[in-house]
């Protein structure tokens, strides 16, 4: 009897429309916490990274938005001007994360286009790519994963930092890891991120007594292109505790924190912004061989 209830509610369920799930959520209003500020911010033209970008501008800074795609990266920048206030601008530029030895010249042609009075202060490493899934990867999309989440964010950070340190810039770095660091790594992309959480330990130790504060936000799922989602349509996950994805914006609140004088004693750390995916369980991910 229990069996056959079990499959009649299955088949309720199966036919019944599905739930739409949507959240309004508060995001910052305009205000002066990194008035005179200049961040860098990888993967800015969609997603977490230009929800970041918009939040920034709408906090007094600067904005340098960079993405592989230069009209991609300069579509974000012109959308982007709205937002700009008074002392602020904003910038989009081609970068390869997976190229750091054109990393130099890229730093030198944002210093160039900046002026002589701005400086990057704030290096967001947000751009990212999934795939390569243990069982069936090949090197060349390892390598693509790899190099994008861990390798650039590594040497990009390096060079930032040893010019904040030479500059006497008291800066920070935001490194956007991912709620999947929480798990056992199935595929490229999981490893590349738990990774990037130990590297976030890392340079915040390296760093903190240069002045330079250096933290992490790890997003569960979120309503972006990433996973074919937006935040204007349904965002239900099932399979997350909260029930929802995560939106972008508040991702991007959560940044502004971190890199204002709010957060100058928040060191080494990640805050895990997952809705309880990764945290209160891990099975909402099925490993396939």
């Amino acid at each position: 009897m229990g069996r056959l209830k079990n499959y009649v509610n299955k088949m309720i369920g199966f036919f019944r429309p599905p739930r739409i799930i949507k959240a309004e959520v508060g995001v910052i209003a305009p205000n002066t916490l990194l008035k005179d500020r200049t961040a860098l911010i990888t993967g800015g033209t969609s997603g977490i990274g230009y929800a970041i970008a918009k939040a920034f501008l709408q906090s007094g800074a600067s904005v340098v938005v960079t993405g592989r795609n230069e009209e991609k990266a300069a579509n974000a920048a012109l959308d982007l001007q709205h937002y700009v206030k008074d002392g602020g601008r904003v910038i989009g530029l081609a970068m390869d994360n997976t190229k750091p030895k054109e990393f130099e010249s890229k730093l030198d042609e944002i210093n160039s286009l900046l002026g002589e009075n701005k400086h990057i202060d704030i290096l967001v490493n947000n751009a990212g790519v999934q795939g390569a899934k243990f069982g069936s990867a090949n090197e060349e999309e390892y390598d693509l994963v790899m190099d994008t989440n861990l390798k650039g964010p590594f040497f990009l950070s390096q060079l930032i930092a040893r010019r904040m340190v030479n500059e006497g810039i008291k800066g920070n770095i935001l490194n956007i890891c991912s709620a999947s660091s929480l798990r056992p790594a199935g595929d490229a992309y999981t490893l590349s991120k738990v990774a990037l959480k130990a590297l976030t330990e890392g340079m915040a130790k390296t760093l903190v007594g240069k002045g330079i504060i250096v933290n992490g936000i790890a997003p569960g799922p979120t309503a972006t292109p990433m996973l074919h989602r937006d935040a204007v349509g349904d965002i239900s996950a099932p399979f997350n505790p909260l029930g929802r994805c995560a939106l972008p914006e508040e991702i991007a609140n959560m940044a502004v924190m971190l890199c204002s004088t709010l957060g100058r004693t928040i060191v080494g750390s990640v805050v895990y912004m997952t809705g309880g995916a990764g945290l209160l369980t891990k099975d909402d991910v099925k490993y396939q061989f």
